[in-house]
C-alpha cells in the first residue's frame, strides 16, 4: 500500500511540473488580455478571471472524470493530445490560437469574463493530460468521486489546482524561463504528446477494444518504459534547450 502512495505523490509532482511549463504561456496571455486596464484593475480582474477559472475548471475536471473510462472519450482525449503535442513541436505558430482570445476589451467585467474563458481555452489539454496520467494509477481504498476513484480525482484537481497557482504567483519565473531556455516549451508538449500515446495504449487495452492485453497499462514493463522515456525527455529538454545569448 505504501508503494501506491509513493506512486500517487511522484505523479502528482509530475504534473505540478508539467503545469507549471504550461502556464506561462496561459499566464502571458491573460495579463496581455488585462493589459488595457488601469494598474488596480488590472490586478482585479486577473484574481476574478483566477477565481471564475477555478469554477470552470473544477466543473471541466468533473465532467471528464465521469468520462474518463469511456474508451471512446479515451480514444478522442489520445488523438487530442497527441495532436497538440505535435502541432506545437512541427513548427505550427501558437500565436495564430492565442489571438483568438486577444480580442480588445474595453471594460472591467468583459476582461474579466476574457479572463476566464481564455484560461478555460488553455486549460483543456492539462487536465486531459492530467486524467490520462490519473486514471492509470493504481485503485486504492477511497471512495469513488466524479466517476474515479477518489484518489485520482483528488490528484486531477489538486494538479488543476496548482496549474491556478502557478499562473497567478510565479508566471513572471515561468515567463523569464523560457525565455531563457526556449526548448523547455517543447520539452513540455514533447510531454503532453508522449502522455496522450499512454492514454491511446490504455484504449487499446480497453477491454472492449482488446488490441492489447487488458493489464498491459497497469504492468512493469510498460510503466518502466512511460517513465523512462517522459523522464528522459524532461532531463534531455532542460540540458539540450540550452541558455539565450
Amino acid at each position: 500500500m505504501e508503494s501506491i502512495w509513493i506512486e500517487y505523490g511522484w505523479t502528482l509532482l509530475v504534473l505540478i511540473g508539467l503545469e507549471g511549463l504550461l502556464s506561462a504561456d496561459n499566464a502571458l496571455v491573460l495579463a496581455i488580455i488585462a493589459k488595457h486596464l488601469p494598474g488596480d484593475q488590472k490586478n482585479r480582474a486577473i484574481n476574478y478571471g483566477v477565481m471564475l477559472a477555478f469554477i470552470f475548471r473544477f466543473s471541466a475536471i468533473f465532467a471528464i472524470s465521469f468520462l474518463a473510462n469511456v474508451w471512446q472519450v479515451q480514444a478522442i482525449g489520445a488523438a487530442y493530445l497527441i495532436y497538440l503535442g505535435m502541432k506545437h513541436v512541427l513548427g505550427s505558430n501558437k500565436e495564430d490560437d492565442e489571438n483568438t482570445v486577444l480580442s480588445k476589451g474595453s471594460g472591467f467585467w468583459p476582461t474579466v469574463a476574457k479572463l476566464g474563458l481564455a484560461d478555460v481555452a488553455f486549460a483543456i489539454d492539462s487536465i486531459l493530460a492530467a486524467v490520462a496520467l490519473a486514471i492509470a494509477l493504481p485503485e486504492t481504498p477511497l471512495p469513488a468521486f466524479g466517476g474515479m476513484d477518489g484518489a485520482k480525482f483528488a490528484i486531477v484537481v489538486f494538479a488543476g489546482i496548482a496549474g491556478l497557482i502557478l499562473i497567478k504567483y510565479a508566471a513572471t519565473w515561468f515567463v523569464r524561463l523560457l525565455n531563457d531556455r526556449p526548448g523547455l516549451e517543447t520539452t513540455a508538449y514533447l510531454i503532453v504528446a508522449w502522455v496522450g500515446v499512454k492514454l491511446a495504449v490504455i484504449t487499446l487495452a480497453h477491454e472492449d477494444v482488446g488490441v492489447l492485453p487488458h493489464e498491459f497499462p497497469h504492468g512493469i514493463t510498460w510503466t518502466a518504459v512511460f517513465w523512462s522515456v517522459l523522464l528522459s525527455t524532461a532531463i534531455g529538454g532542460w540540458f539540450l534547450s540550452g541558455r539565450k545569448e
